[in-house]
C-alpha cells in the first residue's frame, strides 16, 4: 500500500475526517529534514487551531473552573509532551517522511518530531475542510489529553488551594488587603498583603492586576505552611 493510500486509511480511522486534498496532508507530515515541501507553515497554523479549539473544549467541559485553571487545562493540552504522546498513541511516527539523518536516528519516535506533525495536521485539516471540520477531527483524541477528574485539584489556583486547606482545617479564610498600586493606569502594578491570623502567617505578592497579586500572595502563604514542621 502507498503512503498516500495509508495516510488516507489512517485520517478516516484516527480522526474521521476524508481528505479533499491529499497532499496538503503529505506535507504535514513531512519533516524538514526530507525532500520537498515540509510542515513548519501547517505547524504554525495548527498551533494556533489547536490553541482555540483546546480553549472552547476545556471552557465547555469545566463550566465551574476559573480563568487561571481554564489556561493551565489548555496549556496541558498543547504541551509537547502531550501532543508527542497522543501522536505516538495514534502511531502517528510510521506516516512521517523523514531525511536520511533523522531515519537513523529514529526520529519518528522524537517528542518534538511528533507534537509538530500533530500541529501540522491540524492546520491542514483546518485549511482542507474549515474550522468546524477541524474541531470534529481533534475531538476524536483531545480528551485523551487531559488527566482525570480526580486530578484537577492540582490545576487550582492558589487562592482556592489556600481557602481549601484553611477550610479543611477549620480556620478562618485569609484576608487580603492592597499596600500599594504604582504605575500609570495602562500600567499598574498592585502590591497585596494575604495574612492567614489563626496561623500567624502573611505574605506579600505583585501583579498587573489585583487578582494576579493576591494570587502570587497566596502561593507564598502557601509555601510558608507546607514547609512548617
Amino acid at each position: 500500500m502507498s503512503r498516500a493510500s495509508r495516510l488516507q486509511a489512517w485520517l478516516q480511522d484516527k480522526l474521521g475526517y476524508e481528505p479533499v486534498d491529499l497532499a496538503r496532508f503529505e506535507t504535514a507530515l513531512t519533516h524538514r529534514s526530507a525532500s520537498g515541501e515540509h510542515n513548519e507553515r501547517l505547524e504554525f497554523l495548527g498551533d494556533a487551531v489547536l490553541g482555540l479549539i483546546s480553549a472552547q473544549y476545556v471552557f465547555e467541559r469545566f463550566p465551574e473552573a476559573d480563568e487561571g485553571t481554564l489556561s493551565r487545562l489548555r496549556a496541558r493540552i498543547v504541551s509537547g509532551e502531550s501532543l508527542a504522546q497522543r501522536a505516538a498513541a495514534m502511531e502517528l511516527g510510521e506516516l512521517l517522511a523523514l531525511g536520511p539523518g533523522e531515519l537513523k536516528s529514529g526520529g519518528f519516535r522524537r517528542e518534538s518530531i511528533l507534537a509538530d506533525a500533530l500541529e501540522a495536521l491540524c492546520g491542514a485539516v483546518y485549511l482542507d475542510g474549515g474550522l468546524e471540520a477541524a474541531r470534529r477531527a481533534m475531538l476524536r483524541w483531545l480528551p485523551d489529553t487531559l488527566p482525570a477528574q480526580e486530578l484537577l485539584g492540582e490545576l487550582k489556583d492558589p487562592k482556592t488551594l489556600l481557602q481549601e486547606l484553611l477550610q479543611a482545617r477549620g480556620l478562618a479564610l485569609p484576608r487580603y488587603s492592597i499596600e500599594s498600586v504604582e504605575g500609570e493606569l495602562h500600567a499598574q502594578m498592585f502590591r497585596v498583603r494575604c495574612e492567614v491570623e489563626p496561623m500567624a502567617t502573611c505574605a506579600v505578592g505583585e501583579g498587573s492586576s489585583r487578582r494576579r497579586a493576591e494570587q502570587a500572595a497566596a502561593a507564598r502563604v502557601l509555601e510558608q505552611i507546607r514547609i512548617e514542621p
